[in-house]
């Protein structure tokens, strides 16, 4: 029999694609980027859901739980050696039943569990490697494995039939080991507040105290390698250098964190040509990085950017907050509004070539550079970023040799203006070069949380800088929320990507969200955002809080197949809800003259206080609520439509007032919403702009005049 080359192909095609549908599992329908990396691996793996807790418990078989996210480079690592090994994946396959999460759709399984790692090891991370019993419990967990033993460590395959062995031999130990941590944990999650409120500011004392103690004077940060950038530590030392009564301590304050902020933009972590942070630095120096990109590090740290700005005028922090914003609107927005999750640490070193390196996207030999640009350029370019013939990363920051020969751009030296055309040219000549590169993977998934903290920012931006793409960016992602991430009941949802997700949001969801639509007002002065911010509020009241303590889980009840409803109570890469929410009250307490708000945050603090005591340091988002609620309730409220009422507007927004909430009365339009009654009251005098000063809701004659408004607030910034 004759087959034409035709036939062949189209069977060569079929068989192809009949292989490959057979070695697909179940997370092919999935529409996490994360769990989408997944679906080819020969480990039978299944969604978080019951359909793999009703097979774990039909069979009597544990339960393996790996947890992790999209462009985390250990998640990567464990996937290569291990899930996409037969001989690993029958392992898997014959003595348990395999979940694969993403911790950034599901943040409510990843804290249980991770808090139930964190208690068993002491430590924790991604990839996480966790065994449940079939009704969902704990037993044994972990972070990454290597895939044999060594170096006195157990690989993966010896934990997995070490782990179904005691399944079998000793079940009942097993359970009741689970059992136990996992009971220590439900009390601490219930646990009442056990005092009220107190006026007390030993924490903020204390937590400055351990700042300074542990901050590199030489190199910035605060304690040794890794170094992560905390932003919610960098609202809290700027709130603490305003305060008034301990000028060496306030001075000290700032100038850690303006030194922290300019070594950060000078360093590696920075991207010195298409703006954006990488998500730390793996030595002191701030000088080699992770070089995965995070949208919550992108909208937090352009915050600091622009409050430090505020608080010098100097404008290289302005300068470093328009490149993040730059790197944000280029490559990270989708194209009705949203922004998108990561960028990967690791990409394809050569287009058609399977092998990936961590940083790949980002590093350059000197011969990269000396070839794309003419001499004298290539001399400044050099000498300013630190690129050297063999590389320049320091010694002990490459354990792995993974960057020998390559540079990562670190300004090394002060820029003079001849220099800064010379280096702006260069710039946009390797940028374009570098663009021609294969890119990192990006995660394309939109989440409310992340969204909000970028909107925030950008509405800061607008508000500090006056740029109108910021405000209009952040007012395109609001409306992209508004629209795409909510259900028919009008519930927030979690995750878009595509269409819509099937997850509700969280605690955090709510809280950064209310918060950015305050900043939006803060920045527009359009009524709205209130409305919304009140609106969402009612809802995670409803959905979130705990009325017993006052303050809120982080997943609303009624899952079954979460075992634990649990608070966050770390201000860590992200701030916790709870921190957000307590300032999110004391601002819409403040703007709406509403007292049962403010004292909604005091009940937040107070079931705090017991962390805030022990280890402030923890807490800065929620020392800095702390702090705003410790001093008495100011309000600036400005009423007009003229010139003067603009230049007002412009003015106030110059300034760092972090104790005071801004109202404006527009008498060309009817106010309406929440903030209707609130504004009522204020009038213009003889139709000139006005502006009045508030404190504890009791205001001084109005004034007139933007020079009468400087003199109030050269007052209020000392």
């Amino acid at each position: 029999m004759r087959f034409t080359g035709t036939f062949i192909a189209l069977a060569a095609a079929f068989f192809s694609m009949t292989s490959e549908a057979q070695t697909l599992n179940r997370l092919t329908h999935e529409k996490s980027p994360y769990l989408l990396q997944h679906k080819s691996n020969p480990v039978d793996w299944y969604p978080w859901g019951p359909e793999a807790f009703e097979k774990a418990q039909k069979e009597n078989k544990p339960v393996f739980l790996s947890i992790g996210y999209s462009t985390c480079h250990w998640c990567h690592v464990m996937a290569h050696e291990s899930f996409e090994d037969p001989a690993v994946a029958k392992i898997l396959n014959e003595h348990f039943v395999c979940i694969k999460v993403d911790r950034e759709e599901r943040p409510d399984v990843d804290r249980v569990y991770m808090a139930f790692v964190q208690a068993t090891t002491g430590g924790g991370g991604w990839p996480m490697s966790v065994w449940l019993t079939p009704e969902g419990k704990p037993f044994i967990g972990g972070t990454y494995f290597p895939p044999e033993d060594r170096y006195g460590r157990a690989g993966f395959k010896t934990v997995l039939l070490r782990i179904a062995d005691a399944w079998k031999t000793n079940h009942e130990g097993v359970v009741q080991q689970g059992n136990h941590v996992m009971e220590g944990l439900r009390e601490n999650a219930v646990k009442e507040a056990t005092e009220a409120f107190r006026k007390d500011a030993a924490p903020i004392e204390t937590a400055y105290t351990q700042l300074a103690r542990s901050f590199d004077e030489r190199e910035g940060g605060f304690g040794g390698a890794p170094k992560f950038p905390r932003p919610s530590v960098f609202n809290f030392l700027f709130r603490y250098s305003h305060d008034e009564g301990h000028e060496k301590q306030s001075a000290h304050a700032l100038e850690m964190t303006l030194f922290t902020l300019r070594k950060m933009a000078d360093g590696g972590m920075n991207d010195q040509l298409g703006g954006g942070f990488h998500r730390y630095s793996v030595d002191e120096y701030w000088h080699v990085p992770h070089f995965e990109k995070m949208l919550y590090d992108q909208g937090q740290l352009a915050g600091s950017y622009l409050d430090a700005y505020l608080i010098t005028k100097d404008n290289r922090y302005a300068d470093t907050a328009r490149e993040i914003f730059t790197y944000v609107l280029r490559d990270m927005t989708h194209k009705d509004g949203g922004f998108f999750s990561a960028e990967d640490a690791d990409s394809v070193i050569e287009a058609g070539k399977p092998e990936h390196a961590e940083g790949a996207f980002y590093v350059w030999t000197k011969q990269e550079i000396q070839k794309a640009l003419s001499p004298q350029d290539a001399e400044i370019f050099c000498r300013i970023y630190g690129v050297e013939d063999g590389g320049n990363a320091p010694a002990g920051s490459d354990p792995h040799n993974e960057f020998t020969g390559k540079n990562i751009l670190i300004q090394r030296h002060p820029i003079t203006q001849t220099e800064a055309e010379s280096l702006a040219q260069s710039k946009k000549i390797l940028f374009a070069l570098r663009e021609k590169r294969p890119r990192p993977h990006r995660d394309d998934k939109i989440l409310t949380a992340w969204n909000a903290l970028m909107i925030s920012a950008l509405a800061q931006g607008y508000r500090v800088l006056g740029d109108s793409q910021y405000r209009d960016a952040a007012i395109r992602a609001a409306e992209f929320i508004l629209k795409n991430l909510r259900d028919k009941k009008g519930n927030l949802l979690r995750t878009w990507r595509e269409e819509p997700g099937t997850i509700t949001a969280f605690a955090e969801d709510y809280a950064f969200l209310i918060q950015a639509f305050l900043d939006l007002y803060d920045a527009t002065f359009d009524p709205r955002w209130v409305d919304l911010a009140s609106e969402f509020q009612e809802q995670q009241d409803v959905r979130f809080l705990d009325t017993k303590a006052g303050n809120y889980f982080s997943s609303a009840a009624g899952d079954p197949l979460v075992p634990l409803r649990m608070k966050e109570d770390y201000d860590g890469a992200e701030p916790s809800a709870n921190s957000i929410s307590a300032m999110n009250l004391i601002r819409l307490g403040r703007m709406l003259h509403r007292e049962d708000l403010e004292e909604h945050a005091r009940r937040i603090l107070a079931s705090s206080s017991p962390a805030l005591i022990q280890t402030p340091m923890a807490l800065p988002q929620m020392l800095c609520a702390l702090d705003f609620t410790l001093h008495s309730s100011k309000q600036m409220v400005l009423v007009g439509t003229d010139a003067d009422t603009k230049q007002m507007v412009k003015m106030l927004h110059a300034f760092y007032l972090p104790d005071m909430v801004t109202l404006l009365r527009d008498t060309q339009r009817a106010t309406t919403g929440v903030l209707a009654g609130v504004l009522k009251p204020f009038q213009p005098i003889e139709n000139k702009g006005a502006f009045y000063l508030c404190e504890n809701f009791t205001c001084q004659a109005p004034r007139t005049g933007v020079s009468e408004l400087s003199k109030v607030l050269e007052r209020k910034k000392h």
